[in-house]
């Protein structure tokens, strides 16, 4: 994540020089700084205006900023500008400014000086600048007095080009020109964690300011960045927690499941050693050895298989992983051993098969879990909590860590109300197993349903693993459907659609463009989307012009971006009549607004470059909208729009590709939009970091959890059934005796792994739902905007069971067929 967060800033740090203080001193020094890779100088001029003449007519423009940008400056440098037509060396001018003088490469521009007579330069490209936002900054300032957009028209001049033309006017008006020295910094040396990282950057940079005596003020875009992704991963850290530990405990729970099946021939190889001789202490040192080899082996396969992911080696958590796999060890492995040597040496009797109901399961243990998980759920949801919790310019972040008690509690509930489900069954329902199992078994049924009554205990824990593994897989599998399916959804709200294309302010290019766009190979539908300005009392805000009947050709609009109603509702409202008009909840909340409510709105008419007031009526609520700010924003008609205000310009077309040859069609329609626009493409949007974590790629950590769960539940439902079986394989072997056909034996054994799978899969899909629901609700910050509802991995959850039930069965099935090859050899030991 610090490598994503740093490798989308252009300009790690502007160091703005001070008035009157040597720029070539603080060069040296921002060179000289620790993981500083490149620094150049570059001059900041105003300009009072600038004009053109081309096309038989002249153009003026208001204010312009003009740069003086040093030799490879671009090679340094690479995403501070893009070129989008003629050569990249010589005089540049901005794509807006481009559009607003009319000119293109060989045109000549007039450049204003305050005090001093004007020059003129030729147009050697047209260049963009993605970053325009910090690269304007006031170095320095407060966020909230920076300028709210970077200015419309530059102009980007040679070094030696800017110093000739600007030397005088730095000695006369030394507030009409500065200089910044622009650095790139060292990625490669920065903590992998984004808080350590800007944590050391903000240091870097602080210390630069003392070094130099606060002769440079650092713009650190660098450190920014970073801050906003230290946030992001607190939520991947809590994500691995939660995706993660149930993973951990599974695989405990299912070392000591293996545990348990063998604890019969444990208790009766113990018993042998000890008549013939064994005493109770090299027994223990025994029991030790193999637990210790247990978790050895386990601890170097286990580091073994992290190493083969690709993932980073660290000795602190190598050791700690190791240190943790040999304490699991000693506690399903040996604590267990050693308690029944215990009770051997003592001569208590190990009752086998005929256990009686857990405590727990009197007290109803596990629906008060459910109970107080499902009440901390409601107690944090009502208070609408912050999980992650990063105030701005702190180094530090909080979590609550309370949210987690939650899905836990409801995890481990859940699991045991599976025991009690099965336990029940096997008690108070002898008579629907039998039943059930009658088309199987035949006359066997009653039969069956009391074996499986005397060894409930070791069934049902078979059962609540299986449930528990599944629940694990759906909820991981679920969670994460979910996350991809969010991801796209907001990156598609960043962009507005595959394809956007953002005319240049004031072009006036009206929607009938959109069918010359239409036209480019690749492009399923094209939306116009008006974007104005518009005063709301004294506040301005975002007005969207669209068609509701059309919009949804080209984008996809979301429940959760509306409120009080669904997405196809909030459309219909606004097409109910001309004048109407969806506004933000701050704004309807700041002006006490009811729906149907007249509001007056100030839009700028085209004709007379005034604006005059135009009547709506509210008719609903708007959360988010494709390309609009997350602040107050406004989404009304565009044909009403229009005819108010005189003009159909559009602001931004919206291009739908179906989601297929992204990048080949934006280069085909930035080839028919040439200057006169941008272009944003999804995939663009979907490299964002900083947003929300959903612009977060986390397909490696996907695919691991994904193929984990999958193992896991495969693990518990064949192993411990098979397992559990070839310990009662006597009940086999007796059967066979008694001259039971292979049809019949296999039968006899399919009902236990047939009850488990069967209980297991049931509350474990139930169960795994549930907690999906929780999981995406208790990380509510993760999501921006939020589902309005789970995107179920059907594909997934289809081959999860079958891969289940193909374990199980043909685990069954050898046991089951082993058994009956060693049936004499079995009775004889008996």
């Amino acid at each position: 994540m610090t490598k994503r967060a740093a490798a989308q800033v252009a300009v790690d740090w502007q160091v703005q020089v001070a008035p009157h203080r040597n720029a070539a001193a603080v060069l040296r020094a921002v060179r000289a700084a620790p993981g500083t890779v490149a620094a150049l100088p570059v001059g900041f001029a105003d300009s009072s205006g600038l004009r053109a003449t081309a096309g038989g007519t002249t153009q003026d423009t208001g204010a312009a900023k003009v740069l003086g940008l040093p030799a490879g400056y671009a090679d340094s440098f690479p995403l501070a500008l893009r070129l989008l037509t003629g050569s990249a060396h010589g005089v540049l001018v901005a794509q807006q400014t481009a559009a607003n003088l009319h000119v293109a490469p060989g045109d000549r521009v007039q450049i204003r000086r305050v005090g001093l007579p004007p020059y003129r330069v030729t147009v050697a490209g047209v260049v963009e600048l993605p970053q325009a936002d910090s690269l304007f900054q006031m170095v320095g300032a407060p966020s909230q007095s920076q300028p709210v957009a970077p200015p419309d028209n530059v102009v980007l001049l040679p070094a030696g080009r800017f110093r000739s033309e600007y030397a005088a006017l730095a000695r006369t008006r030394p507030d009409q020109v500065s200089t910044q020295i622009h650095a790139a910094r060292d990625h490669s040396g920065l903590p992998s964690d984004p808080s350590s990282a800007f944590v050391a950057e903000t240091g870097a940079a602080n210390n630069l300011g003392v070094r130099t005596s606060g002769a440079a003020v650092v713009g650190n875009n660098l450190g920014a960045s970073l801050d906003a992704a230290r946030e992001d991963a607190s939520y991947s850290r809590i994500l691995f927690l939660f995706l993660g530990a149930p993973g951990a405990l599974l695989a405990m729970a299912l070392t000591a499941a293996v545990t348990r099946a063998g604890a019969p021939r444990r208790r009766r190889e113990q018993a042998l050693l000890r008549a013939r001789g064994s005493t109770p202490a090299q027994l223990i040192r025994l029991v030790l050895v193999e637990a210790a080899v247990v978790g050895v082996a386990g601890a170097v396969i286990g580091l073994a298989a992290a190493a083969a992911t690709g993932a980073a080696s660290s000795w602190p958590w190598d050791v700690a992983a190791a240190v943790t796999g040999l304490v699991i060890a000693g506690l399903v492995v040996a604590v267990p051993a050693i308690r029944d040597l215990r009770a051997v040496a003592a001569g208590q009797a190990a009752r086998e098969g005929r256990d009686s109901r857990p405590v727990w399961l009197r007290f109803g243990l596990d629906l008060a879990l459910i109970a107080v998980g499902l009440a901390i759920f409601w107690a944090s949801g009502r208070n609408k909590y912050t999980l992650v919790l990063a105030p701005e310019g702190v180094p530090t972040i909080s979590v609550s860590y309370w949210a987690f008690l939650a899905p836990a509690l409801a995890w481990i509930g859940c699991g045991l109300l599976c025991w009690r489900v099965a336990d029940t069954l096997l008690v108070r329902g002898r008579g629907l197993v039998a039943l059930a199992a009658r088309p199987v078994v035949g006359p066997l049924a009653r039969t069956v349903a009391s074996m499986l009554m005397r060894q409930r205990s070791l069934v049902s824990q078979s059962a609540v693993l299986l449930a528990l593994a599944i629940a694990f897989a759906v909820s991981t599998a679920t969670f994460n459907t979910t996350y991809r399916q969010q991801a796209e959804v907001d990156a598609q709200l960043t962009n507005g659609a595959d394809v956007t294309v953002t005319e240049s302010q004031g072009s006036g290019t009206g929607p009938a463009y959109a069918s010359r766009l239409a036209s480019v190979r690749g492009v399923k539908a094209v939306e116009p989307l008006q974007h104005r300005f518009a005063y709301v009392g004294n506040d301005l805000q975002d007005l969207y012009g669209i068609d509701p009947g059309t919009l949804g050709r080209a984008t996809t609009l979301q429940d959760a971006y509306f409120q009080g109603a669904s997405a196809a509702q909030s459309m219909a409202r606004l097409a109910s009549r001309p004048d109407a008009v969806l506004v933000s909840a701050e704004t309807v909340n700041d002006f006490q607004l009811n729906p149907g409510d007249l509001i007056r709105l100030r839009l700028q008419d085209a004709r007379t470059h005034t604006y005059q007031s135009v009547t709506f009526h509210y008719v609903g609520i708007v959360n988010e909208f494709p390309t609009a700010p997350k602040d107050s924003f406004l989404v009304a008609n565009a044909s009403y729009v229009a005819r108010q205000t005189g003009s159909d310009a559009v602001g931004t077309f919206l291009v739908n590709t179906g989601g297929t040859n992204v990048p080949s069609v934006a280069d085909a329609v930035r080839r028919v939009v040439g200057t006169s626009g941008s272009i944003g493409t999804i995939n663009d949007a979907r490299g964002l970091v900083g947003s929300s974590l959903t612009s977060v790629d986390l397909s490696s950590l996907t695919r691991l959890e994904l193929a984990f769960a999958l193992v896991i539940a495969a693990a518990a439902g064949g192993l411990v059934i098979g397992l559990g079986m070839a310990e009662r394989r006597q009940a086999t072997a007796v059967a066979t005796a008694l001259g039971a056909s292979r049809r019949q034996v296999r039968r006899f054994g399919a009902a236990e792994p047939a009850f488990v799978l069967l209980v297991g899969v049931g509350c474990g899909l139930a169960t795994g739902w549930g907690l999906s629901y929780l999981l995406v609700k208790v990380l509510t910050g993760v999501f921006d905007p939020p589902p309005s509802s789970l995107a179920a991995p059907w594909g997934y959850l289809t081959f999860l069971v079958a891969c289940t039930v193909l374990a199980v069965g043909v685990t069954a099935v050898l046991v089951i067929d082993l058994t009956r090859r060693q049936a004499r050899t079995l009775l004889r030991s008996i």
